[in-house]
């Protein structure tokens, strides 16, 4: 049991070596440019698959496999600065959120490449040469390319740490860390630097994956799962602090070895599986870091201060334009049924869509008047859709019943994860979000007798008066109508008034008697409980529903959707849920390439209207969602905080 436990834990290690790389590149690149990555990990993937073709080429000699893994990880680095030039730097002066959606898009773009080069089937490049055996250890082999890779992390460490403790361009990258602006005054050019911070993290995250060839396969699924575990290294050592990555890894990589090594404990006569918590190890750590030391393990206190968001301009009712607009459009969705005769697909698309634009106004509540980011708010869709199943087919309810009752399983999730996550801002609460939707995923994937495991639940269908596509359709509508309808008028309550005021300064909303936390906690719950409506109503749709309604990709679903119609807008999410779910579905049919296709769609709109798509078209006609500027305060003053304080306290908050 010892002997196997510390062969394990030598594993961990090795494994903790490849994550530090990654780790280390996107921390680079976040520290400078402030961009949260997201095509970090296809970085690694491509990695992978580079280092894959020249290995299998070059790669019989002990020379040519090694410089074979460095050429991989140059030909990413040469990637990650072509993505900079080209892409990034065209977007630097839009909202942070931006760089979000469009480093989503590459991810796209550069999985469906990957695919039509290399093609579907998992890849095995070959063996390191000369490093193909194992060492005995306490009477078990361990490999001896392991023991190498133990040995490598380490060793980037400290050429790291002397790159940036005793280099000029090491200087300025600390420098560009602490005071973007400052350096800018002093005359150096930020863009070259930008690209030159790209290049090095690029190269990182290439290294890391090229020395994973003789150990995994190249595999379509690398790119999301590597940035997860990516972020959750980066979060828990400290945000930008290069050792405290180093540390996170050792850490989550050891605990996982741990779980695997032990396998199974009994506590109270209950028998426990460990190796299953391997799937959410990482997310419990970085969950546990982020409520007791917000910074991070090596990070500064500073980083994780509560920060006042940009302040907006003052929302007010719709204007008569947008008032006839929203007419005009409910009279056509209720009349688009008529046309199902010409075009059957159309009642499950527009359910689709409607259920989509649900989902995005939830998070919208929260992310624009509320200043919350989250990555994980496909929890609550999640939770909604497995309460309604499990209300029906546990509890024996009728379908209208665990339609309604569903949303409250959602509502009570947000209620145990809002208490955590409101008490943090920025990425820091992002990440905290997207580790509760981590914990839940793995629940529901694990909880094979209740929740079905892997294989999720069957036979969701709605009551016979529902079975027809049009009827399901109007229920559908008039749930979506009313959700919608329902969050826009709260934005207008003292709680909306509150929550605007929270968002564009704490200081001046809580001198004014304004409970803070309570206030997003509040605005986090109903969120959830709107979400969870949303989920609901997909699982009757689906007539099933699997743990993939909890995925990361849900949840940056969501998130593009909000930002590609405009986050400084109320009908933003609207426009952007039905853009991008009708984009997918009609690229999806076009050819097997349509998450390249509808990548570069993203980063076309993002690139020609970075303030969104709703955002674009209230610039150039009009906005019927703010006050005129006569009078008003601009968005970019501080008066937009001072008039949301003062609305709030005009409705006795």
């Amino acid at each position: 049991m010892l002997s196997n436990l510390l062969v394990q834990l030598v594993n961990g290690l090795a494994d903790a070596s490849a994550l530090f790389l990654v780790a280390a590149g996107l921390s680079l690149i976040f520290g400078v440019t402030r961009i949260v990555n997201f095509a970090h990990g296809s970085f690694y993937m491509v990695g992978v698959y580079v280092a894959y073709t020249l290995t299998s080429r070059f790669g019989a000699t002990m020379g040519g496999f090694w410089l074979s893994v460095l050429g991989a990880a140059l030909a990413v680095a040469i990637l990650g600065a072509l993505v900079e030039f080209v892409v990034l730097r065209r977007i630097y002066q839009a909202p942070e959120l931006f760089h979000l959606l469009a480093t989503f898009a590459l991810v796209l773009i550069f999985r469906d490449a990957t695919l039509w080069l290399w093609g579907p089937e998992d890849l095995f490049g070959p063996r390191a040469p000369h490093l193909a055996g194992a060492v005995n250890l306490l009477g078990h082999a361990a490999p001896t390319y392991d023991l190498l890779l133990i040995v490598i992390g380490p060793v980037v460490l400290l050429l790291l740490w002397y790159a940036l403790t005793r280099t000029r361009w090491g200087t300025l990258v600390r420098a560009a860390t602490q005071d973007r602006e400052m350096l800018g005054a002093l005359g150096i050019n930020q863009a070259w630097l930008f690209t030159g911070v790209f290049f090095a993290g690029a190269f990182l995250a290439g290294l890391g994956g090229a020395l994973q060839g003789p150990r995994m396969s190249a595999n379509l699924s690398l790119d999301l799962d590597t940035i997860g575990n990516a972020f959750v290294v980066v979060v828990v050592g400290g945000m930008g602090s290069i050792p405290g990555a180093f540390v996170a890894a050792l850490l989550i990589a050891e605990i996982k070895a741990l779980c695997i090594g032990i396998g199974h404990v009994s506590i109270g006569g209950i028998d426990l599986s460990l190796s299953r918590f391997t799937l959410v190890a990482e997310f419990v750590v970085m969950a546990i870091v982020l409520v007791v030391r917000p910074w991070g393990l090596l990070g500064r206190a500073s980083a994780a201060v509560r920060a006042m968001a940009a302040p907006e301009a003052p929302l007010r009712p719709a204007g008569r334009r947008l008032r006839w607009l929203a007419a005009f459009v409910a009279l056509v969705l209720v009349l688009a049924p008529l046309a199902a005769n010409a075009f059957p697909y159309m009642p499950v698309l527009l359910v689709e869509i409607l259920i989509a634009v649900l989902f995005a106004a939830s998070l919208h509540f929260i992310m624009g008047p509320g200043g919350m980011h989250s990555f994980g708010h496909a929890a609550y869709f999640g939770l909604g859709a497995y309460g309604a199943a499990l209300f029906l087919k546990v509890l024996a309810l009728p379908m209208e019943v665990a339609l309604l009752l569903g949303p409250l399983l959602a509502a009570g999730g947000a209620i145990v994860f809002g208490w955590f996550c409101v008490r943090l801002s920025g990425v820091y609460l992002a990440m905290l979000t997207l580790a509760f939707a981590q914990i839940v995923w793995s629940v529901v994937f694990q909880w094979d007798d209740v929740t079905g495991g892997s294989n999720g639940l069957l036979g969701l269908w709605p009551s016979n008066w529902l079975s027809s596509p049009v009827a399901y359709y109007y229920l559908t509508l008039a749930c979506v109508a009313l959700g919608v309808w329902l969050l826009r008028r709260m934005l207008f309550s003292p709680l909306g008034y509150a929550m605007r005021a929270s968002r564009d300064s704490v200081l001046r909303a809580e001198a004014i008697g304004i409970d803070v936390k309570r206030v997003q906690w509040a605005a986090f719950v109903i969120a959830s409980l709107f979400c969870g409506l949303a989920g609901s109503l997909y699982a009757f749709s689906k007539g099933t529903i699997s743990p993939e309604v909890i995925s990361v990709s849900r949840s940056v679903d969501g998130l593009v959707m909000v930002l590609l119609g405009g986050l400084q807008t109320l009908t933003g999410p609207v426009v952007g849920a039905a853009v991008f779910t009708w984009l997918q579905d009609t690229v999806a049919r076009q050819t097997d390439y349509w998450q390249a296709l509808l990548g570069l769609a993203i980063l076309l709109l993002v690139i020609a209207f970075p303030q969104g798509i709703v955002g674009f078209v209230r610039e150039r006609f009009g906005n019927d969602d703010v006050e005129p500027k006569n009078g008003a305060a601009h968005p970019s003053s501080e008066a937009g905080a001072t008039a949301s304080a003062a609305a709030a306290m005009k409705e006795g908050l």
